[in-house]
């Protein structure tokens, strides 16, 4: 096992902001990142990303990658339709944030020592990762029991977390309906609505049959490529207490179907009904070309559905929530890896994909189809 930091190390370069074929290659003579970089590091972050960090939660650790887990915003970074707020300091830059690897070096932290394999989610934004060295923050890390839980499932789980705030939401014997069930989150919630108690687990999918199947276990499915769920006189007979929107653009449906008297799939605020989401974007690749823009997306739209469907519209429509980011503490990560090494959660691969160019381009083309079934992984090496 390689413990120590040579110069250079094999990693995926992004070029510049553009299309995957055309910007992503995987380089062999790319430098190695290193704790004495972190200031660099610290300086370049944009205003609005180094805000919303405490300075006691960056403090970074560097490990050897084994693998790493890709997430949406990794295609929107790569677009530069969030170049705002997201985009990188300068290119070439490495893609991927949520990994798996072993630390090599563990900076000033006193929880994880040297040759402990961990599990990290991105701190800030998704970068540094798709490469044989990556350095993370220690504040959202966590170690993994590889007697357990495999470094691909590690990192998939990392970039799957998400599920583990919004199955918090879920109350027993609830009946429950996870648009975007197949995906990275979707098919780690759809196992942990189960844990919480729900009655009836609906999912949506362009594959449904893997919805029914172990691990993800769903009473029904629905491919949504041939059946429009929002005129299911079967749901409509019996609505939903809750509605979970992973795929984007289920509230506007929601609305419309209201404003034309259609009855709804979902039980009314008035009636306990609930439509929770991520983000509170309509679309999974939304601009964000300005700071007015971003507050409308984020802010403006968000709270104006919040409280206009617990005021004005909750007899007709459920109360409307959404989950914007995880704490940046470790205590998601404890409980998702706590989860998997219980046997209550496994995690859900699509790949691994190799580290290699055609490897990487490949697995971003999945993650912009998103019709991935799981996480997507690329897998950088062996344990």
């Amino acid at each position: 096992m390689i413990l120590q930091l040579p110069k250079s190390m094999k990693a995926a370069q992004v070029k510049f902001y553009g299309g995957i074929d055309e910007m992503i290659t995987v380089e062999e003579s790319v430098p190695v990142p290193r704790l004495d970089d972190e200031l660099v590091f610290k300086e370049k972050l944009h205003p609005m990303i180094k805000g919303s960090l405490k300075k006691d939660r960056l403090t970074h650790m560097i490990i050897k990658t084994l693998a790493v887990s890709l997430s949406p915003a990794d295609y929107r970074i790569l677009s530069g339709r969030t170049r705002l707020f997201q985009g990188p300091p300068s290119f070439p830059y490495i893609p991927g944030g949520d990994c798996c690897g072993i630390v090599v070096d563990p900076g000033n932290s006193t929880y994880f020592k040297k040759g402990d394999v961990v599990s990290a989610r991105f701190a800030a934004v998704p970068r540094d990762g798709i490469a044989e060295y990556a350095r993370v923050s220690s504040s959202v890390c966590e170690k993994v029991d590889t007697k357990k839980i495999s470094p691909v499932a590690a990192a998939a789980l990392a970039s799957a977390s998400p599920a583990a705030i919004l199955c918090e939401q879920i109350r027993p014997n609830e009946r429950v309906l996870i648009l975007g069930a197949g995906g990275g989150v979707g098919s780690h919630l759809c196992q942990l609505a189960r844990m919480k108690g729900a009655s009836y687990i609906c999912g949506l999918s362009r594959d449904p049959k893997r919805l029914l199947d172990a691990p993800l276990l769903c009473d029904d499915a629905i491919d949504y490529t041939k059946e429009n769920i929002y005129v299911s006189k079967k749901f409509q007979q019996e609505p939903f207490d809750t509605i979970i929107d992973l795929a984007c653009g289920g509230w506007p449906q929601l609305v419309e179907h209201s404003h034309l008297k259609i009855p709804s799939i979902v039980k009314p605020a008035s009636q306990g009904g609930r439509y929770i989401t991520i983000g509170g974007v309509d679309k999974p690749y939304f601009d964000g070309t300005s700071i007015f823009g971003l507050l409308g997306l984020f802010l403006f739209k968000p709270l104006w559905r919040y409280l206009s469907s617990r005021i004005f519209t909750r007899r007709s429509l459920p109360s409307y929530s959404c989950v914007h980011c995880l704490p940046d503490t470790r205590d998601v990560m404890t409980k998702t890896l706590g989860l998997a090494n219980e046997g209550k959660l496994q995690g859900v691969v699509d790949g691994p994909y190799p580290m290699t160019t055609e490897g990487v381009r490949k697995a971003f083309h999945t993650l912009q189809s998103r019709h991935g079934k799981g996480k997507v992984v690329v897998k950088v090496a062996d344990l």
